[in-house]
């Protein structure tokens, strides 16, 4: 019984020895990791920095839009006919006022024919008119001649009387035929002159371009129907719309450079010309157009265009790279180092302008040098060391 007692005994201190040795171990591995994270929590934090800098800093917005003709003019004639003739195709430069078509006119021409024979006919009642109303005054003059010597009577009178005044009315007929007849000779000139038709647009410059063609020569075309369509290049007109955010920093006279596909790594000078005074409620944008340089007639309505503005200009504007920026409980700021100092200090700031990378800041206490990279690891008053100056503090 005593030897088991002995041998159960050593049994249990053997355990107890093992148990409490692996304690030991876990206490002594878990008291040397904590004293690493206290030494690695005490170590400066590696960072990249950059100079707080001060200059001008500009607002700059870029848009997308499409090239429109400044103005455009669709051909139509005013009689209908068969096209004898186009002068001009697509492409071709039109003069104002130039003839660009021709239709049929040989029924016009017979119509102007037939006015100045009814013109004519209507001319020489008139004057049959007019003699005979000379020969009824005289026939009145004299029976009232006869009256005084007593030998005609009075009902003799009244009956030359009436002939005479049924001749005036005559005359006038007569001329009203007339009036009437150079109406219509007028009216059929003037419709064979509609048989050439011309690009007569009143204002702008003195020559546009032949942008479509929508008939050929030999078509029987109705009166108005759209036989050319003519367009005003110079200037062209570059239109694009806008949102709320960007409305109010446009306004009329402003410089924009236009850049499209067709000419990479070219920009044309324009100044914006109209600015929509409503917003359209499908996209709630409004539309401005740009007034473009275009001399040589290189840009085209329906081009691609890319419109670059300039909203907004500061002088004298606190910079620093976009990236310095950092969020901490819900605000924006920087970590600043200040000369000779190797802590970084938090400094909330107000974003402004942003240019390329760059942002206008405004705070307080920015002197120095902002943190750019490696502000996760930071709070105000981290001990820091710049990683891309050989690991040597600041």
């Amino acid at each position: 019984m005593g030897l088991k007692t002995g041998i159960f005994l050593a049994v249990l201190a053997a355990v107890g020895g093992a148990i409490g040795w692996q304690v030991y171990e876990r206490l002594d591995a878990e008291g040397t990791a904590s004293a690493g994270r206290e030494e690695a929590e005490r170590r400066p934090v590696p960072v990249e920095v950059a100079d707080i800098a001060t200059g001008t800093i500009t607002l700059r917005r870029q848009f997308t839009g499409t090239l429109e003709a400044r103005a455009e003019f669709v051909v139509s004639p005013k009689v209908g006919g068969r096209l004898e003739r186009l002068t001009v195709d697509l492409g071709d430069p039109v003069s104002r006022d130039e003839v660009v078509a021709q239709i049929d006119d040989a029924e016009h021409r017979q119509a102007l024919a037939q006015a100045e024979a009814d013109r004519a006919v209507a001319k020489a009642n008139l004057a049959e008119a007019r003699s005979q109303l000379i020969i009824a005054e005289r026939e009145l003059d004299r029976i009232e001649e006869l009256q005084q010597r007593g030998v005609s009577s009075v009902s003799q009178r009244d009956v030359a009387m009436a002939d005479q005044l049924a001749k005036q009315a005559l005359v006038e007929v007569g001329r009203a035929q007339v009036a009437r007849a150079e109406a219509a000779v007028e009216t059929a000139r003037i419709r064979l002159g509609y048989t050439r038709v011309r690009a007569a647009w009143h204002q702008g410059d003195d020559q546009r371009r032949v942008a479509e063609r929508y008939v050929d020569e030999g078509e029987t075309v109705s009166e108005n129907a759209a036989l050319l369509r003519i367009v005003a290049l110079h200037p062209i007109t570059a239109v694009f719309h806008v949102t709320e955010r960007d409305y109010g920093l446009l306004v009329s006279g402003q410089r924009v450079e236009i850049g499209t596909d067709a000419y990479p790594g070219q920009t044309f000078p324009g100044v914006i010309s109209r600015i929509a005074p409503v917003f359209r409620e499908d996209t709630r944008q409004a539309r401005v157009e740009v007034a473009v340089e275009n001399p040589d007639l290189r840009l085209k309505p329906g081009m691609y265009a890319r419109a670059r503005v300039v909203l907004d200009a500061v002088d004298d504007a606190t910079i620093v790279p976009e990236q310095a920026l950092a969020k901490r409980d819900g605000g924006v700021g920087v970590f600043v180092l200040a000369p000779d100092s190797g802590r970084a200090r938090w400094r909330p700031v107000t974003p402004g302008i942003r240019e390329a990378g760059r942002v206008q800041i405004s705070g307080e206490g920015l002197e120095g040098r902002v943190v750019t990279l490696g502000q996760q690891l930071l709070e105000d008053g981290s001990e820091v060391v710049v990683a891309d100056a050989g690991g040597q503090r600041p």
